[in-house]
């Protein structure tokens, strides 16, 4: 994970993160979202429901996607660099596919050997005879957390259509206990749990982009700086 300047006044530093919309269902006229609950004691968002994701590991950098990103991905990923420490976009997306397997306990990769370093934390991957696959994925916000939080992220979300997974999708008994009430449950009424604001917005934005496909920019809220901003990147 990669450390960010913080605003003036605000010494918390901005944390390089990745998170998964995981939809299933998306043919037919109600599709699911995959989404659990914080604990209550939790320092960032206490008991709000939210999609599988956190921080970016150091050794998401080293890890070998089973294909290349996509370019016109790749090229959104990498643009207006907010820190000198900027992931890589492959190490966005290895850290997102990470994060859904171990808060969701689902993996979205390939079968195949598995090449490169092999970090505690992707070691079952390589005993299930997969790789991390980013061919499903599909980026679709960006957000930075606002000042004054306890904890501040530079997230990036991903949409992923369930169906690539070769797994029980209601079975999360190998997930870890970092969300709780892990449920599929259709969007429209996903908006009546108690949400964070920006999980709200990325809802309707992955909701826009099952109806009408993927824009040629990514929305961006950008709060690296002493005044909100808000554009689209790409």
């Amino acid at each position: 994970m990669s450390d960010g300047a913080p605003a003036p006044g605000d010494r918390t530093a901005i944390r390089d993160a990745a998170t998964i919309v995981l939809v299933r269902d998306t043919e037919g006229p109600a599709p699911r979202v995959l989404m659990g609950q914080r604990g209550a004691g939790a320092a960032f968002m206490p008991n709000k429901f939210v999609f599988p994701g956190g921080a970016l590991d150091p050794e998401d950098a080293e890890i070998r996607l089973d294909a290349p990103l996509d370019a016109s991905m790749r090229r959104k990923l990498a643009a207006l660099p907010v820190t000198e420490t900027m992931p890589s976009p492959e190490a966005m997306v290895a850290g997102a596919i990470r994060e859904l397997w171990e808060e969701a306990g689902l993996m979205l990769g390939r079968p195949g050997a598995w090449q490169g370093p092999l970090p505690d934390d992707w070691r079952a991957f390589a005993a299930a005879g997969m790789r991390p696959s980013p061919d499903a994925l599909r980026y679709i916000f960006r957000a930075i957390t606002p000042a004054g939080r306890p904890r501040r992220f530079d997230a990036r979300f991903f949409l992923a259509d369930a169906a690539v997974i070769d797994a029980d999708l209601d079975d999360f008994g190998r997930a870890c206990e970092e969300l709780s009430h892990l449920h599929w449950i259709e969007i429209a009424e996903a908006r009546r749990l108690d949400l964070p604001f920006i999980t709200e917005v990325v809802l309707a934005e992955a909701e826009e982009v099952l109806r009408r496909g993927l824009p040629e920019t990514v929305p961006f809220f950008d709060n690296s700086g002493p005044v909100s901003t808000f554009r689209r990147i790409g």
